[in-house]
């Protein structure tokens, strides 16, 4: 028994740690995200030294290698020996999918989920449990509006917003047409509900191209979807109307820190 309380005192004392610095893990990937380290290594094409890297990044070697260290702990980056004197490091799958705009690329759901805006709800969480007949959602709590109104007040966490959808769209739109392409037979016209900046709606074109898409959204998101001939990017508001088409396809995306219907974004319906 003594045994058992001193082993569960140890791991307790470890484990505590991990909340304290817990911040960290995700503080560094995003760094990663931010600086283009994985976008550099993959370039590079063969194992790349500490100076080259720090040099293509245009930052501080030391500082740097701090932060190769924690990813390599992570295992997000592969080190091995170039010589005697140097190593380098390299691409694995998980660094890949920080590679921004890669085709598994998850960089800028990381960028969104840890930006301050986002953040911010979580900073309110015991005082969102204590709060009663309060329905407004944690989001519009943190930043004084709700994450549709924001994202048409602030362009740059639109965009952020719908590149961050357009990394799930790229997972979930290859596993749809992948397992069950039967699914869009016999569907000539086909409306994206939420479509973003049209990611779900070109790949599912590009599979079926008989599809006629419409890529439907609020106003101010479809006025700078890009373009794409058999797309078309249509304004207005779900909750009023769609276009009339062969089939509707909405993947259902929460983001946490917000509690509208309107969160719901894009799944076959």
């Amino acid at each position: 028994m003594e045994v058992t309380i001193k082993e569960e005192e140890a791991r307790a004392e470890v484990e505590i740690w991990n909340y304290v610095l817990g911040y960290v893990k995700i503080a560094v990937v995003k760094c990663a995200v931010e600086l283009g380290i994985s976008d550099v290594i993959e370039n590079y094409g063969s194992l790349m030294p500490l100076s080259e890297l720090a040099t293509a990044l245009q930052c501080e070697p030391s500082r740097l290698h701090r932060i190769m260290r924690i990813m390599v702990h992570y295992r997000i980056f592969k080190q091995e020996p170039i010589n005697q004197y140097t190593v380098g490091f390299s691409s694995t799958p998980l660094s890949r999918r920080l590679i921004k705009g890669g085709e598994k690329s998850m960089a800028a759901f990381i960028l969104l989920m840890y930006s301050p805006t986002c953040l911010a709800p979580w900073h309110c969480l015991s005082a969102r449990v204590l709060e009663t007949g309060n329905n407004i959602s944690p989001f519009e709590v943190a930043n004084g509006k709700d994450i549709w109104s924001y994202a048409e007040a602030n362009h740059d966490f639109s965009e952020l917003f719908n590149n961050a959808m357009g990394c799930d769209a790229r997972l979930t739109v290859q596993a749809t047409t992948e397992g069950c392409p039967e699914v869009f037979d016999g569907v000539e016209s086909l409306v994206d509900v939420g479509g973003g900046n049209r990611t779900a709606l070109s790949l599912l074109v590009k599979a079926f191209p008989w599809i006629r898409g419409i890529n439907f959204d609020l106003p101010h998101v479809v006025t700078v979807a890009p373009k794409f001939d058999s797309i078309e990017n249509v304004g207005g508001d779900m909750f009023m109307s769609i276009p009339n088409v062969d089939a509707a396809f909405l993947m259902l995306k929460s983001i946490e820190g917000q509690n509208s219907d309107k969160g719901k974004e894009k799944v076959i319906e």
